[in-house]
């Protein structure tokens, strides 16, 4: 897993590119670095996944938890460019409803 980390001041915003694999052996590791830039600067939060290949529940939950900390200051979570595989589980699993999601994008 890796996270690229970009905040812009003018918009308040972390650009954050996700790649590799989100599973049981690294979602700690990813709770604590998004956790720490959330409390670095209370921006929006997009998520580009195109280089997301893989991501479980312990995944997923980690997402929910910045979610619900970057709701407490009226502010977003966006995730943009899953692949369609990832983005099932996303539906699935009925998170399309609580996160925004850009389209799905498959690689060609």
């Amino acid at each position: 897993m890796a996270l690229i980390k970009k905040y812009d001041d003018q918009q308040n915003l972390w650009q954050l590119d996700l790649s590799g694999e989100i599973d049981i052996y690294n979602a700690e590791d990813l709770k604590q670095d998004l956790h720490a830039l959330i409390d670095e600067h209370k921006g929006d939060v997009i998520i580009d996944c195109k280089g997301l290949q893989y991501i479980d529940s312990t995944g997923l939950g980690v997402l929910v938890s910045a979610l619900k900390v970057v709701k407490d200051y009226n502010g977003y979570v966006k995730l943009t460019s899953l692949k369609s595989h990832i983005a099932k589980i996303f539906n699935l699993t009925g998170l399309t409803k609580i996160m925004e999601i850009e389209e799905y994008k498959d690689e060609a």
